[in-house]
C-alpha cells in the first residue's frame, strides 16, 4: 500500500486531502483510482489513516476508513549528530537512519570534516537532505518526518544535545574497551525520552572534540574491532537500538 504525507489541517473528521507533488504521482506515477486504498500520516501525531480515493484532480479527495493507532515510531527519540561528510553520503545516513527510526538528524560541520559548505550551500544542501528523509519516510511508512536541521558548528551541537536524557559516541580508540560497555551503555536507554547519537566524519573525530563530548557527559562506546565507515555507524547504533526497543 503507497504511504503519503499531508499538512494536519488537511485531515478533517473522515475527509482527507493530498496536495502538492503527491497529487501527480499518485495519478501518472501510479495511476491510482477512486476506490483505491492508501495510507496518509500528518507527520507529526505518528498515526496511519487508511483512506480510500475519492477523486483526483488538482488534489486528490479521500474517506477515511480507519486509523491505525499502533504507532511505527521508536519509544525514545534518536537525535543523530552526524559529521559532515563528502559526496552523498550524508544521504545515505539520512535515508537510512530514517528506515530505521531516526527521530531528526542534525549535520555537524567537525574539525576533520572534508566538506566545507557557505550559508548557501548549506541551505541547499538542507532543502536536499529534507527530500531524502520525506521519500524514506513515505517508503517505510514512518509516522513522521526526520527533522533535517540547519548545519552547525560542533559547540552549537553539543549545547544542543546537552537537553537530552543521554549522550552516545561511538568512537574508533574506544574499541580497546570491553563490548560489554557498550552493551550496558545501549541498554541503559530504555525508558528515556530522548538520547544524542555522535557521529564523527569520515577522519574520525578529533580528539579536542571526545573532550569537549566527554565534559557535556556522553559515553564512548565500541561498534565492534571493525573501524566503520561514517555512513555505516550511525545505520549501526539505529539497528542496535531497533532490536533493543522492539524485541
Amino acid at each position: 500500500m503507497d504511504h503519503f504525507f499531508t499538512d494536519p489541517g488537511n485531515i478533517r473528521d473522515k475527509h482527507i486531502t493530498i496536495e502538492g507533488t503527491d497529487v501527480n504521482h499518485i495519478r501518472n506515477v501510479l495511476r491510482l483510482r477512486p476506490g483505491d486504498e492508501i495510507s496518509v500520516s500528518n507527520g507529526i501525531d505518528g498515526k496511519e489513516y487508511r483512506c480510500g480515493i475519492v477523486s483526483i484532480g488538482d488534489t486528490v479527495e479521500c474517506e477515511l476508513r480507519f486509523i491505525k493507532e499502533e504507532s511505527v515510531e521508536l519509544p525514545i527519540r534518536v537525535h543523530l549528530f552526524q559529521g559532515l561528510c563528502k559526496g552523498d553520503k550524508m544521504e545515505t545516513v539520512i535515508q537510512k537512519t530514517t528506515e530505521l527510526g531516526v527521530y531528526e538528524v542534525i549535520p555537524v560541520q567537525m574539525i576533520r570534516s572534508v566538506v566545507r559548505l557557505d550559508d548557501k550551500k548549506a541551505a541547499s544542501k538542507v532543502g536536499r537532505y529534507a527530500g531524502v528523509a520525506e521519500a524514506a519516510a513515505k517508503q517505510s511508512k514512518r509516522g513522521v518526518i526526520p527533522q533535517i536541521h540547519s548545519v552547525c558548528d560542533m559547540n552549537s551541537a553539543i549545547e544542543y544535545a546537552n537537553g537530552f536524557d543521554k549522550i552516545i559516541a561511538p568512537y574508533e580508540l574506544a574499541a580497546g574497551e570491553s563490548f560489554d560497555n557498550t552493551r550496558k551503555v545501549m541498554d541503559s536507554v530504555k525508558g528515556l525520552k530522548d538520547i544524542a547519537v555522535f557521529i564523527g566524519p569520515e577522519g574520525g573525530f578529533d580528539a579536542s572534540e571526545i573532550e569537549a563530548l566527554k565534559a557535556a557527559g556522553a559515553e564512548t562506546v565500541s561498534l565492534g574491532r571493525r573501524i566503520l565507515r561514517t555512513e555505516t555507524a550511525g545505520m549501526t547504533v539505529l539497528s542496535w537500538l531497533v532490536y533493543l526497543l522492539e524485541s
